[in-house]
C-alpha cells in the first residue's frame, strides 16, 4: 500500500486506483477533476507507485479548470443527444453573449423549433444514466475510421495537422468525441445547466467558476452580440472560420494577399468609425476607448488619430495613467494598511475629481496645466500646459474610459464611446471553438516575452488578477459603447505561434503556470507557421505585439 495526500488527509491507495476510487461516493459529484502536485488531472486519472506521498486537491466549480471540464461534457453531450437522434444533423458551438455558448445547426432546411423539445429530452436522459465517459488512446488511423463512422468530416481534417502518432478521444456507450479539454467522469456530473431555443439555434448556460458556481443571468447584449454576428460572417465570407481553413490559406494562397485581406477589415472599420465621428463631430468633445487587456488600444488609438486627421479632425490624447494617487492615498481611501493588498484597478485609484475638472476646463477654452505621473517617484508632477479649440475632441484611453462616473462633468450627448475587443469566432472542430481570452493571453505572453523580459510563467500568473478586474471594470460598460472595433486579425495565431510556443512547451509540470500553458499548447501547434513577417504591415496592430511597429507603442 502506498499513502497520499488527499485534501489535506492521508490516504492510503493500490496501484491502479482511480482518483475518484478514493473519494467518498455521497461527496464525489462536487468534485469535477483534481491537481496532483502542479498538473490538473481527471478524476478518472489511474494511480501508480510515482504517487507515494503525492499531494492531490479535488477542485469543485469554483476552480476554473473544474469550469472548463464542466463546460466540455456538457458540449459532449449535447453533440451526443444529437447523434443519437439525428445523426444526418451536424451542429457547431459557438462562445455567445452573456457568458453562454450557442448551437446551430449547419444543414440547410433544418428548423431547430422542431427538434428542440427531442434534444433537451436525450440531453437529461444521458445525464439521468449517469453513462461513464472513458478516455481512449488511439492511433490516428483508428482515430480516422471513427470519426468517418460519425460523419465528423471537422474532426478528420485536423488530424492532419496533428503532430502526435496517438489520439485520445472519449467514448461514452457508443459515441466518440473530443473537445481538448479535460471531462468529467460521468454524464451524471453534470447537474446544472440551461439550454433553451434562442434564434436561430440553441443558448446553453452552465455554472461559471467565477460567479461562485452560479449560471448567470441571461442578459441580452445587442452591442457585443452584433460585433459577433459579424466576425462569424466574416469567417463564412474569407472562408477562415477554423484552424483547418486558415492553415490552407497559409498553404495554398498568397500569404500577402491573406495578410493584406485581414488588415483591411480594420481598415474598413476605421474608415467607418472615422465616417461616424465626423458626421457627429460638432457635438462631440470627448472620444472614450476602453477594452481588455491586449486588445491593441495603443496601436487602435494612433491609428484612429491618423483616420480622423484625414478628415480634418486633430484630437489630442490625454493619459488616464497620469492622475494616479500615490498608493499611501489610495490605501487610505481603500482602508488598507498594506500596500500589498491594494486593487490598483480600482477607479478610486486615480483622482477623479482633478480628471473631470480639468476635462471640463479645456472643453470650456480654459488654459490647463494637466499632470503627468512619474512611476519611478510613484508621484504626480506638473505636465504639459494645453489650450484647444472648440473643434478639438479629447481622446482618452484606459481601462475605466467607458465609466460614466470617470467623465461625469460631460453631457453624455458630448461623448463618443469606442470599446475594442478581439472577438474570434474560429474553432478547432465543430465542436470546439478557440476561446477570445486565450488569444488575448498569447498576444500578452508575446508581448511581454519580446518586450518586458517578462517569462510565461510569470504573465500567466497574473492573468487571473487582470481577469478579475475586467469582469469588475470593463464588461459592465461594453454596451454603452457607440462603436464595437473588433481587434482580431485571423491570421495572428498563425504569427504567434512561433514566438508562445517554444516558450510555453518549456514550462515544466512543476511550475503552478503549466496547467495554463498546457491549455494554450493543445491547439496552438495544430496552426501553421506564417514565419515570414515582411507582408504585415508597420502600422498593423499585431506590430503591438511582435515589434516592427511604425508607432511608439
Amino acid at each position: 500500500m502506498y499513502n497520499l495526500k488527499l485534501n489535506n488527509k492521508i490516504i492510503s491507495f493500490k496501484p491502479g486506483n482511480k482518483v475518484l476510487d478514493l473519494i467518498d461516493k455521497q461527496e464525489v459529484k462536487q468534485y469535477m477533476v483534481c491537481k496532483i502536485d502542479q498538473t490538473i488531472k481527471e478524476l478518472t486519472y489511474p494511480l501508480s507507485e510515482k504517487h507515494n506521498n503525492s499531494e492531490i486537491t479535488l477542485l469543485t466549480l469554483e476552480h476554473q479548470e473544474a469550469g472548463r471540464a464542466y463546460e466540455a461534457t456538457l458540449r459532449y453531450i449535447i453533440s451526443m443527444a444529437f447523434a443519437n437522434l439525428y445523426p444526418e444533423i451536424d451542429i457547431k458551438f459557438n462562445y455567445n453573449v452573456s457568458r453562454s455558448i450557442f448551437c446551430e445547426v449547419l444543414n440547410s432546411g433544418i428548423k431547430m423549433s422542431k427538434i428542440t423539445d427531442e434534444v433537451l429530452k436525450e440531453v437529461k436522459r444521458l445525464i439521468d444514466l449517469d453513462l461513464p465517459i472513458e478516455r481512449v488512446t488511439l492511433t490516428v488511423k483508428e482515430a480516422i475510421e471513427i470519426y468517418k463512422e460519425l460523419r465528423h468530416d471537422d474532426k478528420l481534417n485536423i488530424l492532419e495537422y496533428r503532430p502526435d502518432k496517438i489520439v485520445h478521444l472519449y467514448k461514452c456507450e457508443n459515441y466518440y468525441d473530443y473537445m481538448y479539454c479535460y471531462m468529467l467522469p460521468s454524464t451524471g456530473f453534470i447537474k446544472s445547466y440551461c439550454i433553451r431555443p434562442y434564434s436561430p439555434g440553441l443558448i446553453i448556460q452552465y455554472p461559471r467558476y467565477e460567479l461562485d458556481a452560479k449560471i448567470p443571468e441571461f442578459l441580452e447584449e445587442p452591442t457585443y452580440g452584433r460585433t459577433l454576428r459579424e466576425a462569424g460572417k466574416w469567417g463564412k465570407i474569407s472562408k477562415t472560420n477554423s484552424i483547418v481553413k486558415i492553415n490552407k490559406k497559409i498553404e495554398c494562397e498568397n500569404i500577402t494577399d491573406f495578410i493584406q485581406t485581414c488588415e483591411m477589415k480594420h481598415n474598413n472599420m476605421l474608415a467607418e468609425l472615422g465616417s461616424n465621428i465626423k458626421k457627429e463631430i460638432e457635438n462631440i468633445r470627448l472620444i472614450c476607448i476602453a477594452g481588455p487587456s491586449s486588445s491593441g488600444k495603443t496601436t487602435f488609438c494612433n491609428r484612429l488619430r491618423i483616420e480622423l486627421m484625414s478628415r480634418g479632425i486633430t484630437p489630442i490624447m490625454i493619459s488616464m495613467d497620469d492622475y494616479y494617487l500615490t498608493k499611501p492615498e489610495i490605501a487610505k481611501i481603500q482602508g488598507k494598511t498594506d500596500i500589498k493588498d491594494l486593487d490598483l484597478e480600482h477607479i478610486n485609484c486615480l483622482d477623479i475629481e482633478l480628471f473631470n475638472q480639468n476635462l471640463f476646463d479645456l472643453i470650456n477654452g480654459e488654459e490647463v496645466t494637466l499632470p503627468k505621473y512619474n512611476f519611478k517617484t510613484g508621484k504626480r508632477e506638473s505636465g504639459k500646459t494645453l489650450k484647444i479649440s472648440d473643434s478639438t475632441p479629447i481622446m482618452i484611453e484606459g481601462i475605466h474610459a467607458l465609466n460614466e462616473l470617470l467623465t461625469a462633468s460631460i453631457p453624455k450627448h458630448q461623448k463618443y464611446k469606442v470599446y475594442i475587443a478581439p472577438q474570434i469566432q474560429i474553432n478547432i472542430d465543430d465542436h470546439s471553438p478557440l476561446s477570445t481570452t486565450d488569444l488575448r493571453l498569447i498576444r500578452r505572453i508575446v508581448r511581454d516575452m519580446e518586450f518586458r523580459n517578462c517569462p510565461p510563467e510569470e504573465t500567466i500568473s497574473m492573468w487571473q488578477s487582470v481577469r478579475n478586474g475586467e469582469f469588475k471594470w470593463i464588461y459592465p460598460n461594453q454596451e454603452g459603447a457607440n462603436f464595437v472595433f473588433n481587434s482580431e486579425l485571423t491570421y495572428e495565431l498563425a504569427v504567434f505561434k512561433k514566438y508562445a510556443l517554444p516558450a510555453l512547451s518549456n514550462i515544466p509540470q512543476s511550475d503552478p503556470s503549466y496547467i495554463t500553458a498546457n491549455r494554450l499548447i493543445k491547439y496552438l501547434k495544430y496552426f501553421k507557421d506564417i514565419t515570414d513577417e515582411s507582408a504585415i504591415p508597420c502600422n498593423s496592430l499585431i506590430r503591438e505585439f511582435i515589434g516592427g511597429s511604425c508607432f511608439k507603442v
